[in-house]
Formats: C-alpha cells, sequence, structure tokens
C-alpha cells in the first residue's frame, strides 16, 4: 500500500495512476470551522472548534464496517482527520503533513490511543 501524503477531509479523494502520477478527481471538502477572539484580564484568547456533523461520523462508521469485505488496490483510505485534530497534533509535536518518518500505523495507533476511533475508515490493519 503506499501513501503519497495526507489531506484533512470530510469526503474521501479519489487517487488514480495515470503514467504513475497521482490525479486528484475529487477536492476534498473541510468541514467548517468555527475561529472565536475574546479578551479578558488575561490577553485575547483564540477559540478554534470544529463541527463534526453525525452523517460524517455514520459515512466512516458505514466504511470501516464495509472495509473487511473490499479488496483494495494500490490506495486505501485509512482515516479522515479532522483539521483541529491534525492542528492539536501539530502543536504537540506529531505533524501527519510535514514529517515523512510517520507511517500510516503511527496515525492509527495515535486515533486509538486518543479514542479518536471513530475517525478511522478502516478496521483492516495497517
Amino acid at each position: 500500500m503506499a501513501v503519497s501524503g495526507f489531506a484533512l477531509l470530510t469526503e474521501a479523494v479519489t487517487f488514480h495512476f495515470k503514467d504513475r502520477i497521482m490525479i486528484d478527481k475529487k477536492q476534498p471538502s473541510l468541514i467548517g470551522i468555527d475561529t472565536t477572539y475574546a479578551d479578558n484580564a488575561d490577553g485575547v484568547h483564540q477559540k478554534h472548534q470544529q463541527h463534526i456533523p453525525d452523517s460524517f461520523l455514520t459515512n466512516l462508521a458505514d466504511m470501516r464496517h464495509t472495509s473487511s469485505q473490499t479488496r483494495e488496490g494500490e490506495f486505501m483510505k485509512v482515516a479522515s482527520i479532522p483539521t483541529v485534530v491534525v492542528e492539536k497534533w501539530m502543536r504537540e509535536g506529531f505533524d501527519i503533513l510535514g514529517d515523512r518518518n510517520i507511517k500510516p500505523a503511527d496515525i492509527v495507533k495515535k486515533l486509538k490511543a486518543e479514542g479518536l476511533e471513530d475517525f478511522l475508515a478502516t478496521s483492516k490493519r495497517v
């Protein structure tokens, strides 16, 4: 299985090979992120939140449950990780977008360790 990088997705991105070049046939759509600012005696604070609709989680659950019956090709959707989770991980030093040493199995392990299994799109071993 090959991994070509990561996208902050709410929808699956379909990759196809054409002369060994991947072409993104479907643009990812990001779930809305709300950033608000407030100030108090301690200074200005930023609140960054993202609404995750039930339909998003239901779709991932369906994908996870049917994944064991699906034969994968060159690419396999492993997870759809919300932007706020990726940004949190980046602040903690776990940069899935920039660190090429982080493997899909590391991401799955971190999702499970933080109780975020609902963002997994497969039940297969990665």
